[in-house]
Order: structure tokens, then C-alpha cells, then sequence
């Protein structure tokens, strides 16, 4: 408290020392408290309480049979939490890998809080290098008997992926590709269709291979597989590429059917006109030679 003197020499009224501003701090504390709640319903989420369970698949799973899950994203901050619930379900081991490729809506912040709530591992680009890359980046870190890929945007369910893996327990295949064909076509744009028909026929006349829908992202390896071969495109030229460099191997393709949900640009599908091209461009590289 400081005491002022007038010029009389008399001790003028004494100042007051202003006090913390006390709704500054209840708000700091409301703000915790909300952050506290939030990472307590991530814990929760990534426990798997908040998601239907998936159905065991009808085979057996080695009890030491580990599943590495590899999940490129990117902008993907509104569909996040749901489907780390719902592959949260998947029963078996399982090893969750998160590959953010620069997002920049708010994803980035959402994955720090996965990192510190659940047993996951989550790799940051520091620029966005493409699907293909984050893939790599992925598939490098993977310790799993069996590696899937699933995107983020929930176009793909993992209530398919335990059908994914029984070719591959079976010793039936090397790799199983889960196709959105086999039991009818579930996307509504005729031109997202007959692009997927155009370039897997393409795919097909250079592999030799069968398939009905290369293009799927739903691909299940043998980790030991993908150590085979050397991967080179960034974007989504990864599925062209992958396909034809593995098949020259005499890696074994099986196919299963899958659901799928599809999504328009206006919800956030990122492949274009561009990409189309590109994958054209690397059927025919590929398919010549690695």
C-alpha cells in the first residue's frame, strides 16, 4: 500500500494495489477444467467405449498375431475421433499408426491430444508431401504380421477390415484388395465409376491379375511383402504402383467385398482430374518396368 502526503504535510488517503482480476482467472480455470474433460472423453474414445462393436471375424486369429493399422490424414479434424472409436473395435492386436501430412485445419492439434490419450504412434510431416508419401512414411514404421491401410474420412468402414485377413491367415494370398464392386456398385457418381472401371482394366491388361477394383483403399499386406518392393509416388499413384510392382513378384491378390460411403469434393474428397492422369501415367510406367 503506498501513503501520499499533501502539501500541507498531511497523509493523504492511501491508494489501493488493484486485486488479480478474479473473473480472468475462473475463466482460466473453466478452460482447464473443459480441456481436462476433453481429454478425459479422448481416453474414453480410445478406449473403445464409444463405438458399436465389429463383429470377430469367422476364423481363427493367432493370439500373437498383431495388426498395424496405417492412416494417412489430412484436413480430416471433423471425421477424427469417430473413426479412431470405431477402429478402436477392431478385435485383435492391433498397431495404430497416424500419418499427418501438414493438415491445417485444426487436425494437427486434435492428433497431439490422440498422442497423449492412447497407446497410438502419430508422425508429423512437416509439409504436405501427398497420400503415397504419408503411406511410406507409415508402412516404415509398422510392425504388424499384416499391414491395412484406412483412410481417415470414414468412406471406408473397419467394421470390413476383419474380412480383409482371412486370405491372408489362410495362406490363400499375399495381399487382399477389398472391393467396392463384387456386390454391386455403391457409388452414385457414374463418373467416379467408370474412371475406377477404366483404370483397373488398365491396371489389369499390364499385371496379368483379375481385379475389379484396384483403386480401392482398403489393401491388406503381409508386412513382409511390402518389404519387397520400393515405393516411389507420392500422391495417389501409390495404388497403380503398389499393385504392378508386387504382382511382376509373384505376390498372390485376393479380393473381398467391402461397404463403401462415398463422398463429394464438398465434403472434402481430394482426388481430381490431375491424380486421374497421373494414374494413368503410372499403370503404364509400372506396368513396363519397376
Amino acid at each position: 500500500m503506498t501513503v501520499n502526503t499533501d502539501l500541507t504535510g498531511q497523509s493523504a488517503q492511501p491508494e489501493a494495489t488493484p486485486l488479480p482480476r478474479i473473473d480472468a482467472t475462473c475463466e482460466l480455470i473453466r478452460q482447464v477444467e473443459s480441456r481436462l474433460d476433453e481429454l478425459e472423453s479422448l481416453a474414453s474414445l480410445l478406449s473403445s467405449e464409444q463405438a458399436p462393436p465389429i463383429e470377430p471375424p469367422p476364423f481363427e486369429v493367432p493370439e500373437s498375431f498383431l495388426l498395424s493399422v496405417v492412416i494417412p490424414v489430412y484436413n480430416e479434424r471433423e471425421t477424427l475421433y469417430k473413426l479412431l472409436a470405431q477402429v478402436a473395435q477392431l478385435p485383435m492386436r492391433r498397431q495404430l499408426i497416424l500419418v499427418d501430412d501438414c493438415s491445417t485445419d485444426g487436425t494437427r492439434e486434435l492428433l497431439r491430444d490422440v498422442e497423449r490419450a492412447g497407446d497410438v504412434t502419430v508422425i508429423y510431416h512437416e509439409r504436405n508431401q501427398g497420400k503415397g508419401a504419408a503411406l511410406r512414411t507409415g508402412f516404415a514404421a509398422a510392425k504388424g504380421d499384416v499391414v491395412v491401410i484406412q483412410d481417415a474420412d470414414l468412406e471406408y468402414h473397419p467394421g470390413d477390415i476383419p474380412g480383409l485377413l482371412g486370405p491372408l491367415l489362410s495362406g490363400e494370398a499375399d495381399v487382399v484388395y477389398g472391393s467396392r464392386f463384387l456386390e454391386g456398385e455403391q457409388d452414385p457418381s457414374w463418373i467416379h465409376r467408370f474412371g475406377n472401371w477404366l483404370l483397373t482394366w488398365s491396371s489389369n491388361c499390364f499385371t496379368g491379375l483379375r481385379l475389379t477394383d484396384m483403386e480401392t483403399c482398403y489393401k491388406a499386406f503381409r508386412r513382409e511383402w511390402l518389404a519387397k518392393v520400393t515405393l516411389q509416388q507420392d500422391r495417389f499413384g501409390f495404388e497403380p504402383e503398389v499393385t504392378a510392382k508386387l504382382a511382376r513378384r509373384g505376390c498372390r491378390f485376393a479380393e473381398v467385398p467391402i461397404s463403401y460411403n462415398a463422398r463429394g469434393y464438398r465434403e472434402g474428397k481430394k482426388i481430381g482430374l490431375k491424380d486421374l492422369f497421373n494414374a494413368f501415367y503410372c499403370i503404364v510406367r509400372y506396368g513396363w518396368a519397376d
